[in-house]
């Protein structure tokens, strides 16, 4: 939750910033009617995973994004990707690895100024992972400290795991350049669905991210970068 807090507070100062940014220009086309809007298919990449994968070695991950101007506020929105995090615990080493897909829809909440496309939004999206665990490590409790410790290290690993889960999201698109955006966004997921291996739980879900026993509530964020492929405008 202390993440989350951390996360919600930088989006407050992006979004503070992109306002401020967007103060309005002084108008001096002769032409009054409204420029005309872009409606395409809008491509990237998630960098924070990119870069994280360059600077954990427990962790290897990519993520494609994108989304689709479907009316004047709402997209469809969809993300894919490959995962794989160890968590290395005091007494046990897993390993969850996978592919993911989350499709929904966003709507933008932000009014531009004139020529502007920029979007805050929220969205609300069903994620669903295919993935496999593989236990590494683990201590077996005996119940005394007069033998030490049982620590198994033969490698299990069990495939054909899935799970099941929706997320509301915040977040915001500026555009930089022409057609390219800049995005930050940060996410809560409520998990529905998950099977598990038969002899011990899954500790990591690709797309989702870590589990516990406590709650099926789970956060996550990205910082994307993305190219709009405008195939038409309309005018306002």
């Amino acid at each position: 939750m202390r993440q989350l807090h951390i996360y919600l507070f930088f989006i407050n100062i992006l979004i503070a910033g992109c306002i401020q940014a967007q103060e309005e220009p002084k108008i001096t086309a002769k032409d009054t009617l409204p420029p005309a809007e872009k409606y395409g298919l809008r491509v990237g990449a998630d960098i924070a995973r990119l870069i994280r994968t360059s600077l954990d070695d427990d962790y290897k991950g990519f993520e494609i994004v994108s989304d689709y101007r479907i009316y004047k506020k709402f997209y469809i929105a969809g993300e894919f990707g490959n995962e794989s995090l160890i968590r290395d615990e005091e007494n046990i080493n897993v390993e969850g690895s996978g592919s993911y897909i989350r499709l929904g829809i966003d709507y933008n909440t932000y009014g531009n100024w004139y020529g502007m496309q920029n979007s805050i939004y929220v969205g609300v999206r069903y994620g669903f992972s295919t993935f496999k665990q593989t236990l590494n490590d683990y201590v077996v409790f005996t119940g005394t400290d007069y033998f030490g410790e049982n620590r198994i290290t033969e490698p299990i690993t069990v495939d054909g795991l899935n799970a099941g889960w929706v997320e509301l999201v915040l977040g915001l698109k500026a555009e930089i350049f022409n057609n390219l955006y800049l995005g930050v966004n940060v996410s809560l997921r409520n998990l529905i669905t998950e099977k598990t291996p038969d002899s011990f739980d899954n500790l990591y879900i690709p797309g989702f991210g870590r589990t516990n026993d406590f709650s099926k509530i789970g956060t996550g964020y990205g910082y994307s970068i993305s190219y709009l492929i405008p195939f038409f405008k309309k005018k306002n």
